[in-house]
């Protein structure tokens, strides 16, 4: 029996087939409130006792030149390249505010620029925004850090990726998605071959320790056939990390999804069936099932770092960085400090005018409770290191666990009874098929799910 087979178990998607979260935060974002008070926010920054916790950046770039049509970020499309200079101008600035408010000899370990599209600055604004971050704050030399961009290779030159790596950008994911002309013409994302594979190149001569390519399945117009093709040249490309989503349909909330043809969507049995080719495919190449839609060849940090149970998840996804505190800037931008969840402004005007009036863009937030703080930290050990002990969690917050989540163990009964997990007197593991469902798994943990709208959530699986 393959590695696949154990993993893939078509009887039981249709059982736990649902809308749930994919934890990038707990309490999820749905919880954030809208009155969250701004100075507990400040003393968190400010807190002594984080003295010694590393920090995380990350910067929100929305522009991109062309809409995607299945695309559901908060993002501006636009081909005017003038207007990232007045939101560059604004970054800068609400870099200095945030950095006064914190320890700026705290080492950043990690940075990402995300999107939108990054890309779509200049390479001299790309090179403004990292002297202005690295005149703040303390970048580590000597790719000591996790130092991270999304590239759309339509955007992205031989010349830029050089650029970028000079600016100290180590790791880079690919927005692919599908490389069948006629899925791309579906979801106007016209991207030859020759563009990806020109960026993987660039990336691999300029030194970049790991690439990661974004893949969806379930788009308009695809096959089995059409898909293989696709993930049999990926496999030629050989990036050390693939992310494969499904494709969630959610045109009442996202405007531009209704210029698909819904109709040209796979069928549920189309779409079980990407699935499982994704899974083979992957697998028997030599991929590490990390969970959810993530794999990761067994030499990369990902796949090392689930195996010796130090994976991290934050909203950039999995990480191999400690739980650092995140400062997130740009519009819509999340931030993780201390106790705290906050998010930026998402309009542009809105974040703007804050900025420009030397204020922090911080709209919405949530203060997390000791019990939040317990089962966020049970739910990213199941997401992330696919194992939970009691011991652990009873030490930490002086509970007896088969007794504070007895509820949660008998409902994970079922989830026993279907081989994805194995629970013990002192600790539960997923099993290989269980990180299909691992999403499933953690929601038993979730004590909002009862009031949250399930629509806001993707499927999971």
């Amino acid at each position: 029996m393959s590695d696949a087979d154990l993993i893939f178990r078509p009887d039981l998607i249709a059982k736990y087939g649902t809308n749930g979260p994919r934890y990038t935060s707990y309490p999820t974002a749905l919880q954030f409130r809208d009155d969250f008070d701004l100075a507990q926010y400040r003393r968190a920054a400010s807190d002594p006792g984080a003295e010694e916790t590393d920090l995380s950046l990350y910067f929100h770039i929305p522009f991109c030149d062309t809409v995607c049509f299945y695309c559901g970020c908060n993002k501006v499309i636009t081909k005017n390249r003038g207007r990232a200079k007045p939101y560059l101008k604004q970054l800068i600035h609400e870099v200095e505010l945030q950095a006064k408010l914190f320890n700026t000899n705290r080492p950043v370990s990690q940075l990402h620029w995300g999107g939108g599209t990054p890309t779509f600055l200049s390479p001299e604004e790309m090179s403004t925004l990292m002297a202005a971050t690295r005149e703040h704050f303390r970048l580590l030399p000597n790719d000591e850090g996790e130092y991270s961009i999304e590239i759309d290779p339509r955007e992205a030159s031989p010349a830029t990726i050089a650029h970028l790596r000079g600016l100290g950008f180590n790791r880079m994911s690919l927005g692919v998605q599908d490389f069948d002309p006629v899925v791309q013409r579906a979801v106007n994302r016209i991207q030859p071959l020759e563009l990806t594979v020109d960026c993987m190149n660039a990336a691999r001569a300029n030194g970049f320790e790991s690439i990661s390519v974004d893949l969806i399945y379930g788009l308009p117009h695809q096959t089995v056939a059409s898909f293989r093709r696709t993930l049999e040249t990926i496999l030629l490309l050989a990036p050390d990390r693939l992310s494969v989503f499904g494709y969630a349909h959610l045109p009442q909330l996202f405007k531009m999804q209704r210029q698909m043809d819904a109709n040209t969507l796979p069928t549920p049995d189309t779409r079980l069936a990407l699935l499982q080719l994704v899974i083979e495919q992957l697998t028997e190449a030599g991929y590490v099932y990390i969970g959810m839609d993530h794999f990761a060849l067994p030499t990369d940090e990902l796949a090392i770092a689930q195996k010796q149970g130090t994976l991290h998840r934050n909203f950039q996804g999995y990480s191999t960085r400690a739980d650092c505190d995140l400062i997130g800037f740009g519009a819509s931008a999340i931030g993780k400090v201390g106790d705290l969840y906050a998010q930026n402004a998402k309009d542009l005007p809105g974040y703007g005018a804050a900025i420009n009036d030397e204020r922090l863009a911080i709209v919405r937030g949530v203060k997390l409770s000791a019990e939040d703080r317990l089962r966020r930290g049970i739910i990213t050990q199941l997401m992330c290191n696919l194992e939970l002990r009691f011991d652990v969690f009873e030490a930490q917050y002086g509970i007896r666990f088969a007794t504070a989540f007895a509820s949660e163990l008998e409902r994970l009964r079922a989830f026993e009874e279907d081989g994805l997990v194995a629970c013990s007197t002192n600790r539960i593991d997923v099993l290989p098929a269980g990180r299909m469902f691992v999403r499933n798994i953690a929601m038993v943990f979730d004590q909002y799910l009862g009031t949250q709208r399930s629509e806001r959530f993707s499927r999971t699986v």
